[in-house]
């Protein structure tokens, strides 16, 4: 059977359009890595509409992906930590549950995380149970060196030349070789009870760190764990307002004017910025 498009003037005006389509697309400067093969085999697709993303994809599986802490043994250790400062029970889920160890990776992937905006130069005190010097007698003396400028323990300021992604990096391994050195196995394989126990000797000082006190960080692990329980999901943690739920609280609102006359308790379902910003 004969070709039905054996119009040689046809066949131009097919390569016309086909060469106009692409150079047209050439120009408008699409061409990039693998879709400049597609151009050249004419292998364009429709592309598909963009999926409107809802509050529980962005607090749940788009959220959950590391962005600074790169060893997947670090993110376990940190993970399994959070989970015993604030353990799962009957009362609600867990820090790993409501998203704590990737709100943490969020954060020290940020400005907070790299002290972007605070003051890091010496001198530095490693250990803020060491902020006071000590008189004859060997007891700490409040009114010692720089004492004006501390704040009493507990507390999860530091001063230390490391940023705050450094020394989470640096106190997570560390937890780690102490379970190591105390039980013989790693922190992740340790019973709850083991666990707790390692993270008491940071808490009490009973761990020696370079350049920062065990405290310090043990500190900067609890505030950092608490605000990802209860933070806005729009930051990574308190996965599906979940944390908010536990305690009903409501969330942000613009207004109460609409019940503040209200002699009744109200509850309200919470509501994450996302949701009330519209976007």
């Amino acid at each position: 059977m004969a070709d039905k498009s054996t119009d040689p003037n046809e066949k131009q005006g097919m390569s016309r359009r086909t060469f106009l389509k692409n150079s047209g697309l050439v120009a408008g400067g699409v061409v990039g890595g693998s879709l400049f093969g597609g151009l050249i085999t004419n292998q364009i697709k429709k592309q598909p509409e963009v999926e409107e993303l809802s509050d529980a994809k962005i607090s749940g599986g788009l959220q959950e992906a590391r962005i600074f802490i790169n060893r997947a043994e670090d993110f376990a250790i940190l993970s399994a930590a959070t989970e015993r400062i604030f353990p799962a029970d009957d009362l609600g889920p867990g820090a790993i549950e409501l998203g704590v160890p990737y709100f943490i990776d969020k954060q020290l992937a940020g400005e907070w995380g790299n002290n972007a905006k605070e003051y890091m130069k010496g001198p530095f005190i490693t250990n803020i149970q060491a902020a006071g010097a000590h008189n004859e007698s060997g007891e700490q003396d409040k009114q010692g060196p720089n004492s004006a400028t501390q704040v009493p323990v507990p507390t999860p300021r530091y001063q230390t030349i490391m940023n705050r992604g450094e020394l989470f990096i640096v106190g997570l391994r560390k937890i780690d070789e102490v379970a190591q050195e105390k039980y013989d196995t790693r922190f992740v394989d340790l019973s709850p009870e083991e666990q707790d126990d390692v993270l008491r000797m940071f808490e009490e000082d009973e761990v020696e760190m370079k350049s920062v006190g065990a405290s310090n960080f043990f500190y900067l692990l609890l505030s950092t764990t608490l605000e990802g329980v209860y933070a806005d999901p729009v930051y990574g943690g308190n996965k599906n307002m979940m944390g908010w739920k536990m305690k009903e609280y409501p969330g942000p609102r613009m207004s109460y004017l609409d019940v503040i006359e209200e002699e009744d308790f109200i509850v309200m379902e919470p509501e994450s910025l996302r949701q009330y910003q519209g976007h």
